[in-house]
């Protein structure tokens, strides 16, 4: 019987070794604390809210898994996407607020390996992602100012950079050898990767035609009004309420650690509270989800937008910087 089918990456206890899950955590204490020390009275009008938006819409769409060949499945990382809309650093504490959720409200994801689980889809995807995105739209000829050819080719990168870390991480912790755990990584999300690329571009294409002013040099600018934060969390909401068509299929890693023989090690949280983005009081198992998926898209934006106005110390109106 596999794990829990809404997984990405997620790394659930017992697959790392404690030594390598404390390093895991002290690179995670590190890096966040850079992030807020990078962003601290930088965030502007545009990106407190949208930070909220992007979190809420993150946690909604990695609830949907997609099929891949080989009776696998995979969904969207985000990494890559919350960094073309804010920036790195920003980005980072993004991903952190979903990450932790999911790890401490629904048990997604081992709470000795959130650094990890962390650093490698919260900051690999968002650096990696962001990295290529500029460099390949920097890139004479046809590509030079391609967005969205960048943004695919930055979400794939970023999801096969992750794979690797991941790999690494259960080398190191003696789960699986490097000659298995890494082929096996790379090859399952290289074509998850491909549906990361599609979610990503489809995501800045349709705000590209509707809200242009919240991409590229425009957005240095506070967004014009402020219905669009009722249309990004209604359209997270909306996400919310697919999740119940998501592909029963194993996710990337939960299909390497069944074909290599150590999905056995994976341990059970210490204790409960939505497990498996359930809702226990409630049966029936369409309506539990989507019930279990809309508190966590309203505590993730709540926490995103929470982290962004409490780092900017109330001065965000003032600066309106970018990150």
């Amino acid at each position: 019987m596999f794990l829990n089918p809404v997984l990405a990456m997620h790394i659930p206890d017992g697959f790392l070794s404690v030594a390598v899950a404390l390093v895991g955590w002290a690179l995670m204490v590190v890096l966040v604390g850079l992030a807020l020390r990078e962003t601290r009275d930088k965030l502007g009008e545009r990106q407190i809210p949208l930070m909220g938006i992007l979190a809420a819409f993150i946690f909604a769409a990695q609830m949907i898994n997609f099929p891949v060949a080989g009776g696998t499945s995979g969904h969207l990382l985000g990494g890559a996407l919350a960094a073309i809309l804010l920036g790195p650093w920003s980005a980072v504490l993004v991903m952190l607020s979903v990450i932790s959720v999911q790890a401490l409200l629904f048990q997604d994801g081992g709470l000795l390996a959130l650094g990890f689980n962390t650093i490698n889809m919260g900051v690999i995807t968002v650096f990696v992602g962001y990295a290529i995105y500029n460099w390949v739209q920097a890139l004479p000829g046809r590509a030079h100012g391609n967005r969205l050819l960048a943004a695919a080719i930055g979400a794939w990168v970023g999801v096969e950079v992750a794979a690797i870390a991941t790999s690494l991480e259960l080398v190191a912790s003696g789960t699986s050898p490097l000659q298995i755990a890494l082929p096996a990584m790379v090859g399952v999300h290289a074509l998850i990767g491909v549906g990361e690329a599609l979610i990503t571009v489809g995501a800045i294409a349709f705000i590209q035609q509707t809200r242009p002013d919240l991409l590229g040099e425009t957005a240095k600018k506070a967004a014009r009004g402020s219905s669009w934060i009722a249309v990004g969390l209604l359209i997270a909401l909306l996400v919310v309420f697919l999740s119940p068509l998501a592909s029963p299929s194993p996710d990337g890693l939960e299909r390497v650690a069944a074909d290599q023989g150590f999905l056995d090690a994976a341990q059970d949280a210490p204790y409960q509270l939505l497990p498996d983005y359930t809702v226990p009081v409630i049966k029936n198992e369409a309506l539990t989800t989507i019930a279990a998926g809309v508190v966590g898209v309203l505590v993730v934006a709540g926490i995103g937008y929470g982290v962004g106005r409490l780092n900017s110390h109330g001065k965000a109106g003032k600066r309106g910087h970018t990150v």
